[in-house]
């Protein structure tokens, strides 16, 4: 989760941004980095992709200085190919993969378990599944095996069980409460119960791990010769993804890892922002 930019400084160093480049953000989101790369160019040109609507219209309004070199795509950033254009020759790819604090926050939108809202929790208005319809309609093995992968619950059939005998479920607040209950938080725990599931069901409903596995399959091919490729995650299966695909783009003589090892946020930004407490950041070059 991110309110700040992570990682800013690190993030544009690792791209070398170049004054007339082509670039993507593939994650909008609050314009942090769109921001950043936008005032570094010249002749050069933005395009920025997000899910979610609100996000685009309030980064237009906070980037309207730089309208005429920025292309706002509403999309996942799986679709990079539509959004660049098949034959785009990238300078530079960047995608921070958290989610905004303006997100959690708002309360209609289901994501926390702090506030009473509708279980939605798509980024992308337009889709039809929610968190309401995986909670209510997919069978409890079914429900226990997604909270155990995409959340790493290890009560995960505790739970699941409890949430089949809670049915119907509609409100983000009832969901946090039956998980609390089947699970209460142990002695000098600081960590609510109820985040394992909801971020399971984040990561489901969006299919974030999917479309994650699709950038970085799509998004390698388009950079052009220098061009570099920079990836934020917030946990072990985001960055696990991420390692592996890069290190297999670099087992051709065309690509480069940058960074052998995660760059990690100093500790001073780690005392500014918390959310960065997680963050790693990986970086991929093509050589020629």
């Amino acid at each position: 989760m991110a309110h700040y930019p992570v990682l800013l400084e690190e993030v544009e160093q690792y791209l070398e941004i170049e004054p007339d480049g082509i670039y993507v953000d593939c994650t909008l989101g609050a314009a942090g980095y769109a921001e950043r790369i936008l005032g570094c160019l010249t002749t050069g040109r933005l395009i920025a992709i997000d899910r979610d609507e609100t996000a685009i219209e309030a980064a237009k309004e906070k980037l309207e200085r730089f309208k005429d070199k920025v292309t706002f795509y509403h999309g996942s950033f799986g679709e990079i190919e539509q959004a660049a254009g098949p034959d785009a020759q990238l300078a530079g790819v960047v995608a921070d993969l958290g989610f905004s604090r303006t997100q959690i926050e708002d309360a209609g939108r289901g994501f926390s378990f702090q506030s009473e809202g509708p279980l939605d929790m798509r980024f992308d208005r337009r889709q039809e599944l929610t968190a309401a319809d995986i909670v209510n309609h997919y069978g409890e093995t079914q429900i226990a095996d997604l909270l155990y992968e995409l959340g790493g619950e290890r009560r995960s059939r505790r739970v699941a069980g409890a949430i089949v005998r809670g049915r119907p479920i509609y409100d983000s607040a009832r969901l946090a409460g039956i998980v609390e209950k089947a699970v209460p938080r142990s002695p000098g725990v600081k960590i609510n119960p109820a985040t394992r599931t909801f971020q399971a069901l984040r990561i489901a409903v969006n299919d974030e791990l999917g479309q994650l596995d699709r950038l970085l399959k799509g998004a390698p091919p388009l950079l052009r010769p220098g061009g570099r490729m920079v990836v934020v995650s917030f946990h072990s299966l985001e960055d696990g993804r991420v390692k592996r695909a890069f290190q297999q783009w670099a087992r051709s003589d065309e690509y480069e890892r940058i960074t052998r090892r995660a760059v990690r946020p100093s500790e001073e930004e780690i005392r500014q922002n918390a959310a960065s407490r997680s963050a790693k950041l990986r970086a991929l070059a093509r050589t020629r």
